[in-house]
């Protein structure tokens, strides 16, 4: 069965004229829903949702004014106005067409029409109410970012100072930006306060991880594809680049885009232009771009892992965010904050960290940053059954705790250190280990070799 085109209301008082519609739009898959009089088009739009309404503007009351019809559009936009209105009449009425444009309508129509003409304003109204409703949706989502940002944005440790002030100062700008740092250590959060912050707050923030995109849908996620562009092209799709126009473009984990991809990312980025998969038509763009790694793109630059026209064009202004472990004035402020959110979640009302818990929070080595933090005070409120989390309940390994004499020893012997203690967090996953030290696959087995430790591979 295929699938339906739109849903239309027809309202007219005659039913001949109902009746051709019908067979109309029905031959190209619409369903039409029918309605004999203003009121009952009034009752039919306050109980179900349609793409379109197609509205005479003349009915019993008189032939010739249009009253009736302008009446109606004043309700039905009332009810719903996402709701995409075509006003028609036998009259050809121009002052009455121009009142109904005024009022709201989005085209206009005489009768008799021209069947072609009539579904071509059909499609594109259908086209612009979901376009609308679209917008309505990223903006939503985009405000709930916004306010996320900002009320759980927490920057108290002397290691934050330095990023919170380069946001502020380049967050109004339009510079690319590029963010860095270890797996977990807030970089999504941070790329979210750029925006809050700049000149675009208002307009979409689109988030995509590129690292995890296939090649073969990389182009179609990024820049959208017209209909029987390829074999499952059942519709037209709007790319993230087209969603994002007039705001920012978040892309994290950019280091992981095979170098094929690069170039064409590198393109839009140059030039603010793209087509669409299977359209030939240039489409401009504007849009800030802020990206995410945890790799070094300069180290993957040299090692022709990572394009360096492209990197350039990222990293207009490079933030790196400093791990949990070198900001320990944060770690009882979100641990605080993660226990206030996950208490409201489960229902756990006073429930708070002692003083034994929160000394033990201060002293873990934090490989997981930020997020394993969150992780923490999750596990560790369901473990509790009274009204305080000890430090039994937060579960850290006593020879992960401390780590406390890394201060006092050989760079090497820290780092062996540490790569040992994530293979014992890790069950000796070497991927997994090396995802909580912000270490990429090469790197890890480097160390592992270097230090003579196995692990298993983790694939």
């Amino acid at each position: 069965m295929s699938a339906i085109a739109g849903s239309i209301l027809v309202a007219d008082d005659h039913p001949d004229v109902i009746a051709a519609l019908k067979l109309l739009f029905k031959g190209e898959g619409y369903r039409v829903t029918e309605s004999a009089s203003p009121a009952q088009a009034v009752e039919r739009v306050k109980a179900e949702d349609f793409d379109v309404a197609l509205i005479d503007l003349n009915y019993r009351e008189d032939t010739t004014s249009g009253k009736e019809g302008l009446r109606l559009l004043a309700d039905l936009r009332t009810i719903n106005p996402d709701l995409p209105v075509i006003v028609m009449t036998a009259w050809g009425s121009v002052p009455v067409a121009v009142q109904a444009m005024q009022d709201g309508a989005g085209d206009f129509l005489e009768k008799p029409w021209d069947n072609q003409r009539l579904l071509s304003i059909v499609r594109n109204q259908i086209a612009l109410g979901a376009s609308r409703r679209s917008e309505k949706r990223l903006a939503a989502e985009n405000a709930l970012l916004r306010g996320q940002a900002g009320a759980d944005f927490i920057a108290e440790s002397a290691a934050m100072g330095p990023v919170m002030e380069m946001v502020e100062r380049i967050a109004p700008s339009a510079a690319n930006v590029l963010v860095t740092g270890e797996h977990g250590t807030g970089k999504s959060l941070i790329a979210r306060h750029i925006h809050r912050l700049s000149d675009r707050a208002d307009k979409p923030l689109v988030t995509v991880n590129v690292g995890g995109l296939a090649e073969t849908v990389f182009e179609s996620e990024m820049f959208g594809h017209v209909k029987g562009a390829f074999t499952d092209a059942g519709k037209d799709r709007v790319g993230r680049f087209e969603m994002a126009s007039g705001g920012t473009l978040f892309l994290d984990e950019i280091a992981n885009i095979p170098v094929v991809q690069q170039a064409k990312l590198l393109r839009v980025l140059e030039e603010g232009e793209f087509e669409r998969v299977g359209s030939s038509r240039t489409q401009k763009v504007d849009v800030r771009v802020i990206s995410a790694t945890n790799a070094d793109p300069a180290e993957l630059a040299k090692e022709d892992r990572f394009r360096q026209d492209l990197l350039f064009r990222l990293n207009t202004v490079e933030i790196t965010m400093p791990p949990l472990r070198n900001r320990r004035e944060d770690i009882q402020p979100l641990s605080e904050m993660f226990l206030r959110q996950l208490s409201d979640k489960y229902g756990r009302e006073n429930l708070t960290l002692s003083e034994a818990a929160l000394a033990a929070l201060q002293s873990h080595s934090w490989p997981g940053n930020v997020r394993e933090l969150g992780h923490v005070v999750e596990r560790a409120l369901l473990m509790c059954s009274g009204d305080e989390i000890e430090p039994g309940h937060l579960h850290l390994a006593a020879g992960d705790a401390p780590l406390q004499g890394l201060e006092g020893l050989p760079l090497e012997e820290a780092e062996r250190m540490l790569v040992q203690a994530a293979l014992e967090r890790a069950g000796g996953n070497i991927m997994e280990a090396a995802g909580q030290l912000g270490l990429s696959r090469s790197a890890m087995y480097r160390r592992l070799e270097k230090y003579g430790l196995k692990g298993e591979g983790g694939e």
